[in-house]
Order: C-alpha cells, then structure tokens, then sequence
C-alpha cells in the first residue's frame, strides 16, 4: 500500500463510486487485517466458555456474518444508522475477558443477554456520555480492567490443569509457556504491518510446538465439508434475569462506555482522513457509527457471540495509507466476510488449535489488559483519594479471588455472586467515587455564550467560588486565571459562526477546585496541545502561553470530545 499523509492523496472519497474490480481487491486486504484479531479472539472465547462442538461452531460463524454485517451498516447512512465511512470491524477484544467470565458464571443464555443490554445501553451512552463522566471515572474504568485481568488469568491457569488426555502432565503447561513468550516476542520486534499479525504469528509457532507435544486433533477439520450452510444454534435471552445478570451488568456496561469513546475517537479522525479537504467532524455521522457499531453488537447478542468493536488505528491507516475511502469498499468487506461464513473446514479449523495454546495466549493479553488498566489509573497523576479508590478496590478484588467468604456468610445466590473478587472490587470503586463525589461540597453552576464578553462574568463568579471555602488571594487570583485562560483557549478553538453555549461547573474543596467548562464546538484536543508544547520547547504560536500559562498553574488538565460537546476539566490546588 502507498503511503499518503492524512486528507492528501485521496483517490475515491466516501462519496465516490470506485470500480467493482478495486473494491473487491480493498476490501480483501481489509478482510486480512481484520480477520487476524477476530479468529484469535473467537477462539479464546469458545475454549474458555467450554461450549459444545456445535455451540462453538456456531459462534464463530455467527461471529463472521455479524462483523459483515456491521461493515456494512458503518459504511452506509440509513438514516441514524452509519457513519458513511469504512470501518474495519472484529469481534470485539475489549468484551472477551467479561464475556468468559459471564458464560462460564452465569450460561449462555445470561452471556447473550447481558450483550443484548450492553448494546443497547451502547446506543443510549452516545447520547448521555458527559452525563457519566463523573462516576464512570479513568479510575474505575482502570480498576474494573485490571480485577478482570486478575481474574481471568486464574481461569486461563485451572483450564492447563489435565484438560487432555494421553500427554504428559507438563505437555500443556509447557505449551502455554511457549506461546506466552513467543507472543511477547513477537510483540516487542514486530514493526509496521508485521505488527498487525503478530498474535497469529505466536499462535502458529505455538501451535507447531503443541503438534509435537501430540496436543493437535484435527478429526474435525477433516470431517468439516468445505461449503455449508450454517446451523444456527443460537442460545436465547434469559428473560427473568436474575442476581447473575444484575451483579455482572455493571462490568459490562463499563466496557461498554470505553468502546463507544473509542468508537466516536475513530469516527472524528476517520473523517478527516477520509476526504481530499479535510472539513469539520459531522457529529451526526459519529452517532451514526455509535449506533451502527450498537447495532451489530446487538445482532452478537441474540445470536450468542461477542459484541463487535473497531480496529482504531488500522481503520484510519487503512484510509489514509490506501488512498481509497469510497464506500464500496465497506461493503466489500462485509460480503467477504459472509462468503467465509460459509466455509464450515476454515471454522473448523480455527475451533482445532489446542486449548493449551489458546490458555498461554489468553495469560499474555491479560497481562496486557491489566498494564492498560493502569495507564488509565496513572494517566492523571495518582492523587491521595485515588490511592485509596485503587488500593480498596484493587485489595478486595485480588484478596477474593479464588476464597469467597460471603458464601459462607450470605449463602445463595447472593453470597455466591458477592464472594467474587472481581464483582466486589468493581463496586468498591463505584462506591467510593460516588461517595467522594456526593460527599463534597454542592457545585456552582454559571451559563453564558462562549464568547470574550463573558470573561468578567465567569470571573466574579470564580472569585465567589474561591471565597466560599475561604481561600486566599493569591490562591483565589490563581483560579481566576487558570479559568480565564481556559475560557480564551475554547473560545480562540470555536469554529461555530453563533457562539454555542457555555456551561462552567465548579467543585470546591479546601485543598482545590474542579472546574468544569463545557461547549458545543469543534476543536484541537487541548491535552494533545499541552503535550506538544511540553516535548517540543522551542514552540511559538499565539495560544502557546496561554496553553503554557494553564498547564502552569492547573495540576491537571483535560479534554474531552463526546458527541457535539467539548469539556475542559482543570484541577486548581490551594497554596
């Protein structure tokens, strides 16, 4: 593929109808990147969930068709549905650990309907998403990653314990040993497009090595005809959901939050990477790409498989690498993808790789999951009440596991399901943030136009804030500026011909103050800025100082873009 800066060499935008030929060629290359990551994820989920042969078969059909299908729908614009661009789709990563977890704890008839309401919830956050930011916090979301890791990896570890017969007891726990560092190794010299199959790379080493341990059965490889019909075997929704479905929907919609900010992320990008003259982001497009991505999600739940998500980087250098964003292409991909749904030897094959080998690998990517987890912990600093949400939530969770108590307390349903580690972890660092967020002071609240004439206002009503918790001039001048100088860098960013509406929320405290500033515009990302300015010292633009003078005086600073609303937050401590 010839390279391309973003927005140039753009041969067929979204809009441009390219040539049959091209785009079944594109859409064959999209096919192969996103397969990589979809069959490996498939193949965890059905070892580890301990499905039946036919259940599992159908899972991963079930899988293809519904990432095809999604494909399809992001590329379209069916009125709110769409984004009208392409978007490489997987089954989603980001779900697996939850979703093992879920099937094995609770059925598959509570897995399918624990997606089903996580989809749609997925519909509903794009809307409502500022509204969760202040208890669905980095630090939750960092908690619940790394008590799922923790949890998973137990499970990855009793599955190496004499699951096949005939081999030696070290055979398994050897293999899984292989597949683990060569999946590391692999991961740390790959580089460029090599990178994107890098875990397929491990996986076929690991799975030479099981071959030669006698670990490999390929009887159903060979009994698998070549074209087929699926057999849907689908699971059915429990619709009296019980304590398994209420204890485990929290965890599901907290990844659900992190995949629609991913999601709408993408979309902004894919847009200005998409077109010859990169324009303003069309926010009615991103909600169109939310909902398409909800609705695939959606179709995985009824049909028992996991809820799909984006390839986030990939889908962008796809577009912006290939020079071929047209529409057709999107579509292309979701028709390969239904015509290997129909190759019931290539299923088959994927469902032969040895438990062994899928165990090491599931070990590794937890592993990884647990350091995202802290980089959302740490991406802020670590101030004390995040200590301690971390530490309780993180002890409870990881002292838990394996060694429930509450059975012995509650008994049931309910002890069994409020024993577990990861379940009690989660709702410590719900609580607590919720806890520190009604147990502070109530927040001022000021509105006006996101324009100059409205600096004197938010000052008066800064210094009022400041001298409600009794702070001191030269902390209350402080915030003053930092408020300013906030205000000035969304108002020098607004594009918008009308100034859209201001919304300034304040949170005082002794030690410090949250401010919140919110606007509907459509802007740089300020934190990107900072960090610019910070690496490269020797910057100079109009609003260097301005964004040098914030990041001086706020102890952290942040910027968040949801769906037509931009919010500022800085974080001004008393001296």
């Amino acid at each position: 593929m010839a390279a391309a800066a973003p927005g140039e060499g753009i041969s067929y935008e979204p809009d441009e109808k390219c040539s049959i030929a091209l785009a079944l060629g594109m859409g064959i290359q999209g096919v192969v990147l996103a397969l990589a990551p979809t069959v490996l994820g498939m193949s965890l989920f059905v070892q580890a969930a301990d499905l039946s042969q036919r259940q599992a078969t159908w899972a991963v059909v079930a899988a293809i068709l519904v990432c095809g299908m999604t494909s399809v729908l992001s590329a379209a614009r069916l009125g709110p549905i769409g984004g009208g661009h392409n978007l490489l789709i997987i089954s989603s990563t980001a779900f697996l650990a939850v979703s093992i977890l879920a099937v094995n704890r609770a059925g598959p008839e509570t897995f399918a309907s624990l997606v089903v309401a996580s989809a749609l919830c997925h519909i509903v956050l794009a809307r409502w998403l500022h509204l969760l930011s202040r208890i669905i916090t980095p630090v939750v979301s960092g908690v619940v990653l790394m008590l799922i890791a923790i949890g998973v990896m137990g499970v990855a570890v009793d599955r190496l314990e004499g699951s096949s017969e005939g081999v030696t007891a070290a055979a398994e726990p050897a293999v899984a040993l292989i597949t683990i560092l060569s999946a590391a190794a692999v991961a740390m010299r790959a580089r460029g497009r090599l990178r994107l199959w890098s875990p397929i790379l491990a996986v076929i080493v690991a799975c030479v090595i099981a071959a030669l341990f006698g670990l490999f059965d390929l009887e159903g490889v060979r009994n698998a005809a070549w074209i087929a019909l699926p057999r849907p075997d689908m699971p059915g929704l429990d619709l009296t959901p019980g304590v398994d479905f209420w204890t485990l929907l929290p965890m599901f919609l907290v990844v659900s939050l992190a995949s629609v900010i991913k999601t709408m992320t993408t979309s902004v990008v894919l847009q200005r990477v998409s077109w010859r003259q990169p324009a303003t982001p069309d926010y009615r497009l991103v909600r169109g790409t939310v909902n398409a991505i909800g609705v695939g999600s959606l179709a995985g739940g009824l049909a028992g498989t996991l809820p799909v998500g984006t390839m986030d980087a990939t889908s962008i250098s796809f577009a912006s690498l290939t020079g071929v964003a047209a529409r057709r292409v999107g579509y292309s991909i979701g028709i390969i993808f239904v015509a290997l749904a129909l190759l019931p030897k290539f299923v088959a094959a994927l469902l032969s790789i040895p438990q062994a080998v899928t165990s090491g690998y599931l070990i590794f990517f937890m592993g990884l999951l647990f350091v995202e987890g802290l980089r959302l912990v740490f991406r802020d600093g670590i101030a004390p009440q995040k200590a301690v949400i971390v530490g309780v939530s993180i002890g409870i969770g990881a002292s838990l596991q394996g060694n429930n108590l509450m059975e012995s307390i509650i008994g049931g349903a309910w002890g069994a399901l409020l024993g577990n580690g990861m379940i009690l972890g989660t709702l410590a660092a719900l609580v607590l943030t919720a806890y520190i967020e009604l147990s502070g002071r109530k927040r001022s609240r000021l509105e006006a136009e996101l324009k100059a004439e409205a600096l004197p206002g938010v000052d008066d009503f800064l210094s009022e804030v400041a001298a409600s918790v009794g702070w001191d001039e030269a902390s209350a001048n402080r915030l003053r500026l930092v408020g300013e100088e906030s205000l000035l860098s969304l108002i020098e960013a607004s594009e918008e011909e009308s100034p859209p509406r201001l919304i300034v929320i304040a949170q005082p405290s002794p030690a410090k103050i949250e401010l919140q500033l919110r606007a509907s515009l459509h802007a740089q990302n300020l934190e990107d800025r900072l960090t610019f300015l910070s690496e490269r010292s020797e910057a100079s633009h109009e609003g260097a100082f301005s964004l040098r003078l914030l990041s001086h005086f706020a102890s952290t600073v942040r910027h968040r873009q949801y769906a037509g609303i931009d919010i500022i937050t800085v974080e001004v401590e008393r001296r």
